[in-house]
């Protein structure tokens, strides 16, 4: 993409494990060992991934399953070094709060397009004082690194929810056009049930992960208009595990987790853009996808509608937005670019979700 300081490229990537690719040093791991993609050793992962880092050339990506950072790791570390091993123009690392799984969030930017800061909002909310509000659901939405409370199912009894991935909350400026962006980068719950021993726990445990997931949505929603509600310009994205019609369970409780962070199509004028949850399925053709993975009990790929770039309405109608799916079949330049094709497949089960804004 052509440096042009009126226009601004963000981007979603979920990087398949990426934490697998770096040593307790956070050194790079480019040799001939297995990476987590199937059979495909690490150093043409960490390639096909810089590759496809350099094809999309997003102003600012926002890793999802970034390095983790622990005792021993550091994701800031791992990925600046990442970025100097292949020359990235994108070498600068914001992470947010710290995620109690291996896989952290992650903004990787070109520092001399954009800068960005951690800039959480909310109050710190206890389990203890969610349980004990008069009306949890009144309450400001609280900070991501503490508890929600919600009754999801309507029972009466307040369930308290909880982050292990919390969502990266970054104020950005654009550098040389004055704009300021409020970004939220987000990994929601996976709904698929691991772990499960039978078809019954298996459901049982797909059905839990559901609410969990949509109660992770309530609360970003909630998030969202506060932020709507102030005026804010306002870039959701990352990874949501979930979509309009991807399972059985949404019947269940009526709307997908997307849809929830959306809005209500009631109050059109607080609805964020995005434009492939509107594409329906069609009896020819291909709905939109940007996850492809491997079922060994169907022996094939399926793929899904996972992640998202969103956008609040004033953004949206004032910035001339494109989105693109970086899917290596379904993108014709894509697949036209045989190098790009097969890094995009070595790189993730994920491929990068793309919008470029027009500046004033």
């Amino acid at each position: 993409m052509v440096a042009d300081r009126h226009r601004l490229r963000l981007a979603t990537y979920n990087v398949c494990w990426f934490a697998g690719l770096f040593d307790d040093q956070n050194r790079l791991l480019a040799d001939g060992e297995r990476s987590a993609m199937h059979d495909v050793p690490r150093h043409r992962q960490a390639s096909a991934i810089a590759e496809v880092l350099g094809a999309v050339d997003a102003d600012l990506f926002a890793i999802i399953e970034a390095p983790n950072t622990g005792r021993m790791h550091d994701c800031v570390a791992a990925l600046e070094g990442f970025a100097e091993t292949f020359g990235l123009r994108q070498r600068k690392v914001l992470t947010g709060f710290i995620s109690e799984t291996d896989q952290e969030i992650a903004l990787l930017y070109d520092p001399d397009r954009v800068s960005a800061r951690h800039d959480p909002r909310g109050e710190l909310l206890t389990e203890d004082a969610a349980r004990h509000a008069d009306d949890p659901a009144g309450l400001p939405a609280p900070r991501f690194d503490g508890v929600y409370a919600l009754d999801l199912d309507g029972d009466g009894e307040i369930d308290v929810h909880r982050f292990s991935k919390p969502p990266l909350e970054a104020s950005v400026k654009v550098l040389g056009s004055g704009a300021e962006l409020r970004l939220v980068a987000v990994h929601a719950k996976s709904k698929a049930p691991y772990g499960a021993d039978s078809p019954e726990d298996a459901a049982r445990i797909a059905l839990l992960n559901r609410q969990k997931q949509l109660a992770q949505c309530a609360w970003l929603r909630a998030r969202i208009d506060e932020h709507l509600g102030n005026g804010e310009d306002l870039v959701a994205l990352g990874d949501f595990n979930d979509g309009p019609g991807l399972d059985k369970y949404e019947r269940v409780f009526g709307r997908s987790g997307v849809e929830v962070v959306l809005g209500n199509p009631a109050d059109p004028d607080r609805l964020l853009h995005t434009p492939f949850t509107k594409q329906p399925l069609k009896a020819y053709g291909s709905r939109p996808s940007t996850a492809r993975f491997y079922s060994r009990e169907k022996e094939g790929f399926m793929n899904a509608l996972i992640d998202f770039v969103m956008l609040s309405p004033c953004l949206a109608e004032r910035t001339a937005p494109a989105w693109r799916i970086w899917h290596p079949f379904d993108d014709a330049a894509c697949f036209e670019n045989e190098s790009l094709r097969q890094a995009l497949l070595d790189a993730s089960d994920h491929f990068p979700v793309s919008v470029d804004l027009t500046l004033a």
